[in-house]
């Protein structure tokens, strides 16, 4: 009886997310897709940077705290409780430079530069000098700005605001100019700033074997979209530093390759721009896993919110039979709970873990009617009992001995 009445609970509960989603309006709707946005882009700039490890522990952390709830940990599920009471401000502690770049993105989808960056020149010019920095082993460093503000990465430099130009690039990059240890940042085909220094990285898992150039073009692709190019001085090889990666090419005409798509993907024309196609070909996984998470806490929150109230029928237990006696029958076995609280409350509400306790110590003066109170009845401490039915039971017992001689006499039947 008991395992149907359990299945019994889960069905209602079932039945209710079902009406939910019925019930759907259309600013439920809306409400769903712009926080999954949100969502979105906060996931694919964690799953570019070092914290992602972070955010990963912090799932644990969400998901052990539901199976504590679900498993009755009272110690473990307080702990954790106390732990998301002060979740914003560990996050906003943790993530700091992922927010900053998630609030420039959004600003951006309201902002962006219509402009895109000339398509061939620029371009040129740029693979031939990096083939003539490899060749010559001439350490260069060279920052294409992509979609986001970078300006408060960069520390010192001179500004120019000048044309690009081979010209202009090698007598930057010459050794004997006291600006080639820096960076060239390179905004749509004006060279803007040199002698530039930027943010070092901190992944020597990449950074192994390489100089400071290498760090330093990595350090702003882990901060920005901007895209890098670095030209070794010791070895004479051309890698490339976008988000968050480094790699090595084999020759100039990768690298031509590497420029293009950036400024393309980047700078896309009108006509490229297909918004709707790009959120069903880009980053599919993520995307389902920002609006399985957000339906998620939508339900939980949103209708979770409201008050509610469900009858469960639970068992009677009866503790402390007086010594001398026998219990034979609960009259009835079980009760019928009315509890009222926040929907969320029901959703880890396990019933298995609800019981009703009747103390018989007085039975041994002859009482047989005990009432049922809410303080004889376990349960979640979110939720209120709001009725019981019946509001008593009656036990049947009988003495050791008067039960022992009914046992013999049945047995000589």
């Amino acid at each position: 009886m008991f395992i149907g009445a359990h299945l019994w609970f889960r069905l209602r509960v079932l039945e209710a997310f079902l009406n939910q989603v019925r019930e759907l309006q259309v600013v439920d709707l809306i409400d769903i897709a712009l926080v999954t946005a949100f969502f979105y882009s906060a996931v694919v700039l964690v799953r570019v940077t070092r914290a992602r490890l972070v955010a990963i522990g912090i799932l644990f952390l969400g998901a052990l705290y539901i199976a504590a709830r679900g498993l009755d940990l009272r110690l473990t599920s307080w702990l954790l409780q106390g732990f998301f009471a002060v979740f914003l401000v560990i996050v906003v502690v943790i993530f700091q430079e992922e927010l900053r770049r998630l609030f420039e993105r959004l600003a951006l989808w309201g902002l962006r530069r219509e402009s895109a960056p000339p398509a061939h020149g620029p371009v040129e010019i740029l693979v031939r000098c990096a083939a003539e920095f490899a060749h010559a082993r001439t350490g260069a460093l060279l920052v294409l700005v992509g979609a986001q503000p970078i300006g408060r990465h960069l520390q010192g430099g001179v500004e120019l605001n000048g044309l690009l130009s081979e010209a202009l690039l090698k007598s930057i990059f010459d050794r004997n100019s006291p600006g080639h240890d820096g960076a060239a940042v390179i905004d749509r085909g004006l060279l803007t700033h040199f002698a530039v220094q930027l943010p070092l990285s901190t992944d020597f898992r990449q950074l192994g074997g390489v100089g400071t150039r290498h760090g330093a073009a990595l350090g702003l692709s882990e901060r920005t979209d901007a895209f890098c190019i670095v030209v070794s001085e010791e070895r004479g090889r051309i890698s490339v530093a976008h988000g968050g990666a480094l790699r090595v090419l084999r020759n100039p005409a990768e690298l031509d390759t590497a420029v293009r798509e950036f400024l393309r993907t980047t700078f896309p024309d009108r006509k490229e721009r297909r918004v709707l196609w790009s959120l069903v070909r880009e980053n599919w996984g993520e995307k389902i896993a920002s609006l399985a998470l957000v339906i998620g806490l939508w339900y939980l929150f949103v209708p979770g919110s409201r008050p509610a109230t469900l009858a469960y029928p639970i068992a009677v237990r009866v503790v402390n039979v007086p010594p001398g006696y026998v219990l034979e029958a609960v009259t009835p076995p079980e009760v019928i709970a009315m509890f009222s609280g926040l929907r969320r409350a029901f959703y880890l509400f396990d019933p298995g873990r609800i019981d009703v306790t009747v103390d018989a110590t007085l039975a041994r003066y002859g009482r047989r009617t005990f009432p049922i109170t809410e303080q004889q009845i376990r349960h979640p401490p979110e939720l209120t009992v709001e009725d019981v039915q019946p509001e008593q039971i009656r036990l049947t017992l009988r003495t050791v001995k008067d039960a022992t001689n009914a046992e013999g006499e049945a047995a000589g039947n």
